[in-house]
């Protein structure tokens, strides 16, 4: 069951990122995220509240949000809170800066450094298949980097690769800790109140370091994906907490699963986007995706 939610989690994703890049094409990006923040936050409040003032409503669903536990869990949400807004703000400035069928490969690297992360904190050891899975998502990053080379794009000095890079590698980070969490708390909690600790922290970041550059930087313009960029996440992230709430799931192979939401937003990149050099970039994609599959071979 944790293993088809995965997989459902993986196609939401997908659309979020496609729905992530349409919004942030010639657009602020801070004004975007914290919008983001801001509509997950609605779509959770109101269970929040049910569960509080009405909790016979939701008690027996999977909707059903506990009582906050006081500051012992929320210090473990909020360090959450922390550590995902990083990513998205590192991960949303290089996406408005990238093309699609680069930040997607580069993106699905997350599963191996969710691996070498449990090998280096947890004693883990990887497997001969996990290893080629891991050498195979090395190979893929060293060759997108010439295929973005045909597009002006230098991966050791281009900063907008390396803002993807490290919401990579921050969120392979989170991945690792939502696996800890799941093992302590309710799935719908920590969902719930990451997304309104995020709206308040972007709420001083809008404050303190657009509104005052506002005028001389990227203008801020309406686009109605920017709902849908709420949407799709959450829906996405929800699959994918209550996947991790299941005794017998793995964060390896959930996390690698995840990551074929590039297959989604790479075709969308094609599409939508008609972005260039797509027959380089889906060799690329392909080696990746043979990662993938033999970290799940080695993960079963």
């Amino acid at each position: 069951m944790w293993l088809l939610l995965a997989f459902c989690s993986a196609a939401l994703l997908g659309f979020y990122d496609v729905f992530k890049k349409k919004s942030l094409s010639k657009n602020a990006v801070l004004p975007v995220l914290a919008l983001n923040t801001l509509f997950s936050s609605i779509i959770f409040i109101p269970f929040i509240l049910l569960s509080h003032f009405a909790p016979q409503m939701l008690q027996d669903s999977i909707f059903y949000v506990p009582d906050s536990g006081g500051w012992e869990v929320h210090k473990f949400i909020l360090l959450k809170s922390f550590i995902v807004l990083s990513s998205w703000a590192f991960g949303y400035f290089g996406m408005k800066h990238l093309p699609l069928t680069i930040v997607g490969p580069i993106n699905a690297t997350r599963p191996v450094m969710t691996l070498v992360g449990a090998m280096l904190i947890f004693g883990e050891r990887l497997n001969l298949y996990q290893w080629i899975g891991v050498f195979m998502a090395v190979i893929s990053f060293f060759m997108l980097s010439r295929s973005g080379k045909k597009e002006g794009i230098d991966f050791k000095h281009d900063r907008w690769i390396w803002f993807v890079v490290l919401a990579a590698v921050l969120g392979a980070v989170s991945g690792l800790y939502d696996k800890y969490l799941m093992g302590r708390f309710n799935n719908m909690q920590v969902q719930a109140w990451y997304n309104i600790y995020q709206l308040f922290m972007m709420g001083g970041v809008l404050m303190f370091l657009w509104w005052p550059k506002r005028k001389t930087s990227t203008p801020f313009r309406w686009d109605w994906c920017i709902i849908l960029i709420s949407v799709f996440l959450s829906a996405a992230d929800f699959v994918y907490f209550y996947a991790l709430s299941m005794e017998d799931s793995m964060i390896s192979i959930v996390s690698m699963v995840r990551r074929g939401s590039v297959v989604v937003s790479f075709l969308f990149g094609a599409m939508m986007f008609h972005e260039k050099n797509l027959r380089s970039k889906a060799i690329d994609l392909l080696l990746v995706l043979i990662g993938m599959f033999f970290l799940y071979l080695g993960s079963r």
